[in-house]
């Protein structure tokens, strides 16, 4: 009786070892101890995260707020005690940082504009440090968005050391808070935006369908409402429309009508280019001015005119953020 159950004991006590075990490897993930996850792993393999921002020193200090949230349960283990193996399920709440990256992504563009606008260039180091003090602001800012995953870890019973056998993608994807690379993103935004304004600003770009609508449009950033236009001359006394909208600052810092609307203008079927109108307007001025969240300014866009036929307005996302929104106006000049 003793050896039968001195036998069923040793049984059940290799049978908790590996879940043992994974409690110790996601305690190292949530304090983000590289070397501990290492050590954990089979494989100690950790080449998973080569195309993560989790190992970049610039956002360190990010990562590991983040990560430190992260909390977990086990809840199933199957075990094979014949071939020193098992797969261990934990369930893990994690920061979903959807919310964190898009605003990060979308105040980190307006300050390159504004950067651009007055003549600032950021070195590679220069840049990553900003988007790190973004990501800590916004971290700060937003209230915690979590998510939950089921993940079972395969795990193998090594020279009497249970251990993961390998860093799998689900993990690391937690890890970086449900995101793969905020610097690809920005990349990828920024490439996006230049092809959409080289598309806009070629003579056979197609020009959106005609409309009686207004170019009233609204997310939570920014909202803008036409309010009128005037033909009047540019500086070379060619012909040029005037389009007047409000814009308002709907976001939690200081924006620009500049960096967050985009406007075109179509005329038989090609995009007009923008002009600089003869005389001075402050509205023109306040196209560029920042504002703070929740004011108001009347802006002017202008536009060269080739005739006095239909005039097609377009307005969305500068930057694509929010491709949902988009608004169309066509305008009768005589």
């Amino acid at each position: 009786i003793l050896v039968i159950g001195a036998g069923v004991g040793y049984y059940f006590y290799e049978r908790s070892q590996p879940a043992k075990e994974l409690e110790t490897y996601l305690t190292a993930i949530q304090s983000l101890d590289l070397n501990a996850m290492q050590s954990h792993l089979q494989s100690a393999d950790l080449s998973a995260l080569d195309n993560a921002d989790v190992t970049n020193a610039a956002y360190e200090s990010f990562f590991k707020s983040i990560n430190a949230k992260m909390t977990w349960s086990i809840t199933k283990t199957s075990f094979s005690f014949q071939n020193g193996t098992a797969d261990v399920t934990a369930r893990i709440r994690y920061i979903d940082g959807s919310d964190i990256y898009r605003e990060t992504v979308t105040e980190f563009l307006r300050q390159i504009v504004s950067s651009a606008f007055s003549g600032e260039s950021l070195t590679e180091q220069e840049t990553q440090e900003k988007l790190a003090a973004i990501l800590m602001e916004k971290s700060d800012s937003l209230e915690d968005k979590f998510s939950e995953a089921d993940i079972t870890y395969p795990m193998i019973k090594v020279d009497g050391q249970w251990k993961v056998t390998s860093l799998d993608d689900e993990t690391v994807k937690i890890m970086s808070a449900n995101f793969k690379s905020v610097e690809d993103e920005i990349s990828q935004t920024l490439s996006a935006s230049s092809e959409e304004a080289d598309g806009s600003s070629s003579e056979n770009a197609q020009a959106p369908a005609a409309s009686d609508g207004t170019i009233d449009l609204s997310n939570e950033r920014f909202s803008i409402h036409y309010t009128r236009n005037v033909v009047s001359t540019d500086f070379g006394g060619e012909p040029c429309l005037l389009v007047y909208y409000d814009y308002t600052n709907n976001g939690s810092g200081a924006s620009s009508a500049m960096v967050d609307v985009n406007l075109t203008a179509y005329q038989n079927g090609a995009s007009l280019e923008a002009a600089i109108p003869a005389n001075s307007d402050s509205a023109i001025d306040a196209f560029m001015k920042e504002i703070q969240p929740g004011e108001t300014v009347n802006v002017c866009q202008a536009f060269s005119l080739k005739d006095m036929s239909p005039v097609t307005l377009q307005a969305v996302d500068a930057f694509g953020l929010d491709t949902s929104v988009t608004a169309v106006q066509t305008l009768n000049l005589q």
